[in-house]
């Protein structure tokens, strides 16, 4: 299972949203390409980027930062970036600049066809943000939950050849209350690509209760807001992941 901390982008900085509103943002790095080399440092096998200037505009906002954190990264672990990602032109920009995974979330759900085209144009490298409430999909930064059921939704892009599909209960993100595992579950055994789920990280607990059931297709957890408060010390968690996978601990233990 991938632990993968997040780096969200907001006028060049690293922060951390409160369910996702710009104005409750806490900046935890000047210069997102140090806190990058910081999560490489503790073992992460991956990176999730957001734009998040470039989700409430609708297109790439903070590509200085993105640069510097893949110059950074230099190809080490695979990048995935998502945030105002609205045509095939700026996914083919991204990749060129070497992101591995383009992350398209508001889009996905309302222009499919985009999508469709974006998994047949790139292929291998398209991931889809499903965000939800209650079940329900929502849009535009959160502010707008949709009446379409989320393993619908997933079905249907499962179809179009999406790499995988990242699970967010905006409940509960940046609350730090725990993930919603039983959604997520749910979700995992609805489809037959990986789910990496979102929303609420808050310690080691999560990480066991997510081992207990990765088997069900769970890829991996997006880390935010408690690696940056030190709810959970992400190298002691990437530990105890490499642990379960060599085989060498149970996480009902």
């Amino acid at each position: 299972m991938l632990l993968i901390p997040a780096i969200d982008l907001k006028d060049g900085h690293c922060v951390r949203l409160v369910q996702g509103d710009m104005d409750q943002s806490t900046t935890f790095g000047e210069q997102p390409q140090l806190v990058a080399q910081r999560w490489l440092d503790a073992g992460a096998r991956r990176l999730h980027l957001v734009d998040l200037n470039g989700a409430f505009a609708g297109k790439p906002k903070n590509l200085a930062a993105i640069k510097a954190i893949l110059q950074e990264v230099d190809g080490q672990v695979p990048v995935q970036l998502g945030g105002g990602i609205r045509d095939l032109d700026t996914i083919e920009q991204y990749i060129d600049a070497g992101i591995q995974y383009v992350i398209i979330g508001t889009a996905a759900v309302k222009n499919p066809g985009f999508l469709r085209d974006a998994c047949s144009a790139f292929g291998g490298h398209i991931i889809v943000g499903l965000d939800a409430k209650d079940g329900k999909v929502a849009t535009d930064g959160w502010s707008k939950v949709t009446g379409v059921d989320v393993i619908e939704l997933a079905r249907k892009f499962e179809d179009y050849g999406v790499e995988s599909i990242i699970y967010t209960d905006i409940g509960r993100d940046g609350m730090l209350t725990g993930i919603n595992i039983d959604a997520t579950v749910r979700l995992a055994q609805a489809v037959d690509i990986p789910i990496i789920a979102s929303g609420g990280l808050k310690g080691m607990d999560d990480i066991e209760r997510l081992l207990q059931v990765q088997d069900e297709g769970i890829e991996g957890v997006i880390c935010g807001r408690a690696i940056y408060t030190g709810d959970l010390d992400f190298a002691s968690a990437q530990a105890r992941v490499d642990e379960f996978e060599d085989g060498e601990g149970d996480p009902a233990e």
